[in-house]
């Protein structure tokens, strides 16, 4: 298959936007006479006019042929999937040979069947994420029609879409995520095995999931992602209790967190929310709906060893009952962020926030999502800018830091406690 070729004059890439480094490797790569290109979402990027948050090279040399050019600063990594990583101080360019194999067959099961340029795209995913771009010559390659995607903003998978989604589920969600960040619709063929597909998701590795749900969650498009992974029928299957709290009026609560924590990471630049933030985004509400049922209509007011308890119950039975399981430290976090929001925000009487919770040193996550709850409803603007003040004042003096409230500390308190320990 011969390939279409763009040249500077068409495609308008900014080459002010290149890192450096990334040329710098394909620039040795290719004075070692090898051929190599850039690959992928950089490519993408570039082409809308987005500064790449990554940099992926293809290249014609193998991963040990790579590391005997890069000698220290080459780590390579993997079994399955052979990579070669280029570290620099501040980053990691990430380089990978040329790989062939059946991109029609159910599964992919030799990842490191050395190719050509064209069977190396052929196994990618989507259109829009096949493109090669070679600095040298300033020369867009493609081969599989993504640059006429790109510029009809279209979403088109690489094959037959079904047997794609089959082979790797994951790519299902990659879909819904590229549909979310850049708002290009998805091609008909793509959409109906999307729908026939769904149901593949659940054969796939959970920690990868979790790990695309944490990315879009740090994406500054996590409220459409959210939405279009309810609309699929694929959140349902991930996270069926989180499902049906989205389906309900109460669920446009989590929504309005999460347009909340787009508009901060589309303006943060790389300073990105801890997954403890976000995690919360998703469950506070369902935790302020219970304790609104469980307490508030019933004329009672719990107190914290109560609010302890139902925070850590809400996060069993959420994580339980979901595809994924949230790592143990990330679950005692995000419990101690969820609970510590009713100290600074009593439902009644005064508000704690006293030096001994400040000195704990997953504080900053409480008060962070404070912020975020400041942002969602202003009339916390004043408490937030209080807390944030004193929590200023302590750092200033400086402080011994304590352990974070773990979920097990929780269970332990006693029932009668109106405070939470800090130990």
């Amino acid at each position: 298959m011969q390939p279409k070729t763009y040249l500077a004059s068409e495609h308008e890439i900014d080459h002010t936007m290149i890192d450096a480094d990334a040329l710098y490797v394909l620039q040795k790569l290719k004075d070692a006479g090898y051929t190599a290109y850039l690959v992928g979402g950089s490519v993408r990027d570039l082409l809308i006019k987005q500064t790449p948050k990554d940099y992926d090279i293809s290249t014609s040399a193998k991963p040990e042929e790579i590391k005997q050019l890069f000698h220290r600063s080459c780590l390579l990594i993997g079994r399955r999937f052979r990579l070669a990583h280029i570290r620099f101080k501040h980053k990691i360019i990430e380089v990978s040979t040329f790989r062939s194999g059946d991109n029609e067959s159910d599964l992919i099961l030799h990842d490191n069947q050395w190719g050509s340029p064209e069977e190396d795209v052929l196994r990618r995913d989507f259109t829009i994420n096949g493109l090669f771009y070679d600095p040298s010559t300033h020369t867009i390659i493609d081969f599989v029609g993504g640059w006429e995607d790109i510029q009809h903003k279209l979403l088109r998978t690489i094959g037959n879409p079904s047997t794609r989604f089959k082979q790797d589920p994951v790519r299902m969600i990659r879909l819904l995520k590229f549909r979310a960040r850049f708002g290009f619709e998805i091609d008909s063929d793509s959409k109906r095995a999307l729908i026939q597909c769904r149901t593949e998701i659940m054969k796939s590795s959970p920690a990868r999931v979790l790990e695309e749900i944490f990315r879009m969650l740090e994406s500054g498009a996590a409220a459409p992602f959210f939405h279009l992974m309810a609309k699929g029928g694929i959140l349902e299957l991930l996270f069926p209790l989180l499902n049906k709290f989205l389906a309900n009026p109460p669920g446009e609560q989590v929504y309005r967190y999460l347009k909340t924590v787009d508009y901060i990471h589309q303006n943060a630049g790389k300073n990105l929310l801890e997954r403890a933030v976000l995690s919360s985004c998703l469950l506070f509400p369902i935790l302020q709906q219970e304790v609104q049922k469980q307490y508030i209509d019933q004329g009672k007011t719990p107190h914290m060893g109560e609010i302890m308890m139902l925070t850590s119950s809400i996060i069993k039975e959420v994580v339980t009952s979901s595809f994924t399981h949230f790592p143990r430290r990330l679950s005692s976090t995000m419990a101690f962020v969820l609970a510590m929001q009713f100290r600074l925000t009593p439902l009644s009487g005064k508000r704690h926030c006293g030096p001994k919770l400040m000195r704990n040193k997953e504080f900053i996550y409480v008060l962070k999502f404070l912020k975020v709850r400041s942002l969602v409803d202003k009339s916390l603007e004043e408490t937030y800018a209080h807390c944030k003040n004193l929590w200023k004042q302590q750092v200033k003096h400086g402080y011994k830091r304590t352990h974070p409230i773990t979920s097990s500390h929780m269970h332990a308190s006693k029932k009668g406690s109106r405070h939470a320990p800090s130990k």
